[in-house]
């Protein structure tokens, strides 16, 4: 099986490259193609030839959206519709890596695959709108929802807290958000397993398990050893550009319907942390070397 995967620069690209083994991976970052523009894509693809395509390419930062809603929409949508349209032409299959922020977060209980999108921010609105339009594109296109993404390699919570930790005897984290966090190479293996299971429509993909970010913070701490005293707030002390939704747990319902677990992700952490420290030594020795 060929595999193309756009984002392959980006911290779930670069769990994608790892992890994935034993098929051919033609790994796309924006210097190979930007997905705004549909000339370099559909140059990209027909190049690759791909039997499945992996677009992890994406606006991620969702305060940025929020001040900026046109490029949400030019990358998260438009550069989703742009590689969808170029997969329907090869004949490739694609992923679609989208968000819990699809949901408004008034839920009590997990949200399924066939509960209504109602983003309420600009993020989450450019993802809705996209898996809105592929479906239309590409009715076979499978769409994974994801959530909390964090990993070695780029900026995700767990790097920041331990940064902030390193400084500080005491942080403050807020309590009254709850979801799912996701550790990228488990997610890696669960979109490459999803590949080989011909998966189709929308799968809800996180590690087993939810918490607060207030409780996030906490096992990160103490799982890295750290004295830093940890304490739960609110939202509205921390106000920010992009609202976020209170509850974005996901339903696993749908990935296990494809015979994929993924574990609990307090165990996550055990593989993060010494990732996350190579990481920061490969990063310090390739900036010692350019001194």
């Amino acid at each position: 099986m060929r595999v193309a995967i756009f984002g392959a620069t980006g911290m779930l690209g670069k769990a994608l490259l790892r992890q994935w083994r034993d098929d051919e991976i033609v790994p796309l970052g924006s210097a190979q193609a930007d997905i705004r523009n549909p000339d370099q894509v559909q140059r990209a693809i027909e190049q690759a030839k791909p039997d499945w395509i992996v677009l992890a390419a994406a606006y991620t930062d969702v305060d940025g959206c929020e001040i900026n809603p046109t490029l949400a929409s030019a990358v998260n949508t438009h550069g989703a519709m742009n590689v969808a349209k170029a997969a329907a032409l090869a004949g490739s299959k694609l992923i679609f890596i989208s968000t819990d922020y699809v949901f408004d977060g008034k839920n009590a209980s997990p949200y399924e695959t066939n509960h209504a999108r109602n983003p309420i921010n600009e993020y989450g609105r450019s993802k809705a709108d996209a898996e809105e339009k592929l479906a239309e594109i590409l009715p076979d296109c499978c769409i994974v929802r994801t959530s909390w993404l964090f990993g070695p390699g780029g900026r995700c919570f767990p790097d920041t807290i331990l940064k902030v930790a390193a400084t500080r005897n005491e942080i403050e984290v807020v309590n009254d958000q709850r979801g799912c966090p996701t550790y990228t190479f488990d997610l890696a293996d669960a979109i490459a397993r999803l590949c080989r299971s011909d998966a189709k429509g929308i799968v809800h993909c996180t590690n087993a398990g939810d918490c607060t970010w207030f409780e996030f913070a906490q096992e990160i701490i103490r799982q890295a050893g750290l004295t830093t005293i940890v304490k739960p707030t609110t939202s509205d002390k921390y106000v920010r550009p992009a609202e976020r939704p209170k509850y974005s747990v996901l339903s696993v319902a749908s990935l296990h319907g494809y015979g994929i677990e993924m574990r609990p992700w307090q165990a996550t952490l055990a593989d993060y942390l010494p990732e996350r420290a190579r990481s920061h030594a490969e990063l310090g020795s390739s900036l010692s070397n350019r001194a």
